[in-house]
């Protein structure tokens, strides 16, 4: 005998409410996925040559995705693909090259890409995210520095979302080995090599 005032469909509503808190407590809160807007992003680098001066490039033809809390400035995951032979430094005869086997060996390592493997917030909008990139089929940690600066709507209502970001690499450690000694003992082209991202990415919907 059920007591008096007891309603079996009133306790089976309690009970799938219930289940369906449970499901949202139990649940990770997804990011937002963005895609990377090639027109508005710039994914370079600068490296010394002569030891005088720094020489600038940038990989014109490429793609990529990142999830993201725009509301906590939390990063969850993060990746890109560069195409090699795209690199661009504003010289043919050093374009050509930079594509062949003396460095990024495109014929045959024609793609490059970036992994994010965690991030974290140090406070405000500023981001350490660390992750692996490949280069000529070899993998290394990376981490970059950087900052979220925030997000707006364009003319048809798209959310777009933007951040810099700062590395530093070693290109010996990928086989980009090939340089020249000068006469007064420095090196033609620098070992050093920092990344320069500015990265924009429209909110998939």
């Amino acid at each position: 005998m059920f007591k008096r005032g007891f309603s079996i469909s009133g306790f089976l509503q309690t009970v799938c409410l219930s289940f369906v808190l449970l499901a949202l407590v139990a649940s990770p809160v997804l990011a937002a996925k963005y895609v990377v807007d090639p027109r508005h992003t710039y994914i370079g680098f600068s490296v010394k040559h002569m030891v005088i001066s720094n020489v600038k490039g940038q990989f014109l033809d490429f793609k990529g995705s990142f999830d993201f809390d725009p509301d906590k400035a939390v990063l969850r995951e993060a990746q890109l693909t560069i195409k090699t032979a795209s690199i661009e430094t504003q010289d043919k005869d050093r374009d050509d090259q930079l594509r062949l086997t003396d460095f990024f060996n495109a014929p045959n390592y024609p793609l490059m890409t970036f992994y994010m493997t965690s991030a974290k917030n140090t406070g405000g909008k500023h981001l350490i995210v660390d992750g692996k990139l490949t280069i000529r089929g070899i993998t290394k940690k990376v981490r970059l520095e950087g900052e979220y600066l925030g997000t707006a709507k364009d003319l048809l209502g798209k959310t777009h979302a933007g951040f810099t970001a700062r590395g530093e690499v070693n290109r010996k450690d990928f086989g980009l080995t090939w340089n020249k000694t000068l006469e007064a003992g420095g090196l033609l082209v620098g070992n050093k090599v920092n990344l320069i991202l500015e990265v924009e990415g429209i909110l998939q919907e």
